[in-house]
């Protein structure tokens, strides 16, 4: 009787999860987006969100819940059921916040890696009352005037944070921060001339780009952004080591069922791949990547080890 009660609750434990993922989804869904709207996460979480939608059967709610860097949404999803309705939208901080604060309300063990998603390039921007009109004039004038200009970033430990503490780096020059809730309400600054300098992608600056409100000076990637097929890049400039990626991730609570991650995993490459989805992507300047849950982990990982390095050695500090 034993043997036999013991066999029931086994093959129980096995077709539960098995019988939750095809009922999945069984309620409204969210994605949430840990920065403010109008930026670069915003931007492709709400296209993503959408599609998701349309393909499962469910409303997906694009929540976005901004603050610290992107760490407040981030929490909000680890500490969500684990049912997979939920899921984050993650950039590279993740992987940078780490090694920026002496403590985090989460952990990257507490969320499970869906898939990669998307790889965005980012620009070096500067007010046009700046007078640079290269890199090369720019770096002079942050070496030459310590302390005179300013950047604003989407957040302490974002990649347009650790982009300008790399040029100060590289120059011995002094800029002064000024975080804001996303880079959307950085861009805004910019524009208004509160800050001199910004860090964002192309694709959410591009508008302002071109009609002249803000001048770009560099991609900070290895290869050229074809919506400014005139600014080059850092490496072509003679920066080699300077290359800070902008990479974009979906994750689940950790305590999510294997089965539930596999169908997010298929659900998510269905919509990265569909003809419209992919052609307002990469019209946007967005490249839609691909991944299993492993090697997104594997890639967090990497990417960690990495900007622990780089942190390090340029003496970055969350303030």
């Amino acid at each position: 009787m034993l043997f036999r009660l013991a066999a029931v609750l086994i093959l129980t434990s096995v077709m539960l999860p098995a019988a939750q993922a095809q009922a999945f989804p069984s309620k409204a869904m969210r994605l949430v987006l840990p920065f403010p709207p109008g930026g670069p996460t915003d931007l492709l979480g709400r296209a993503l969100a959408q599609k998701l939608g349309e393909q499962m059967g469910q409303t997906m709610v694009a929540d976005n819940r901004p603050g610290a860097g992107g760490n407040v949404g981030i929490e909000l999803a680890a500490k969500a059921p684990p049912d997979g309705h939920t899921m984050v939208l993650v950039s590279s901080v993740i992987s940078i916040a780490p090694s920026l604060y002496a403590k985090l309300n989460y952990e990257q063990k507490d969320l499970a890696p869906v898939s990669l998603v998307a790889e965005m390039r980012n620009v070096v921007l500067v007010h046009p009352s700046v007078p640079a009109k290269n890199f090369k004039e720019f770096l002079q004038l942050v070496a030459k005037y310590p302390g005179k200009l300013s950047y604003g970033s989407g957040g302490v430990g974002t990649t347009t944070h650790i982009t300008p503490e790399l040029i100060m780096n590289l120059t011995n020059g002094k800029m002064h921060h000024v975080p804001y809730k996303g880079s959307g309400l950085g861009l805004i600054g910019l524009i208004g001339g509160q800050v001199d300098v910004m860090v964002m992608t192309v694709t959410a600056s591009y508008n302002q780009v071109r009609a002249g409100k803000v001048r770009a000076l560099a991609i900070v990637a290895p290869d050229r952004a074809s919506q400014l097929p005139d600014v080059p890049t850092v490496k072509e400039l003679g920066h080699e080591n300077f290359i800070v990626r902008l990479w974009y991730g979906v994750l689940a609570p950790a305590a999510t069922p294997a089965p539930l991650i596999a169908r997010l995993n298929t659900e998510v490459h269905k919509a990265l791949t569909a003809p419209d989805l992919k052609e307002r992507l990469v019209g946007g300047g967005i490249e839609p990547l691909l991944s299993t849950p492993q090697e997104f982990a594997s890639f967090i990982h990497a990417e960690t080890v990495r900007y622990a390095r780089v942190i390090k050695s340029a003496g970055i500090r969350a303030e």
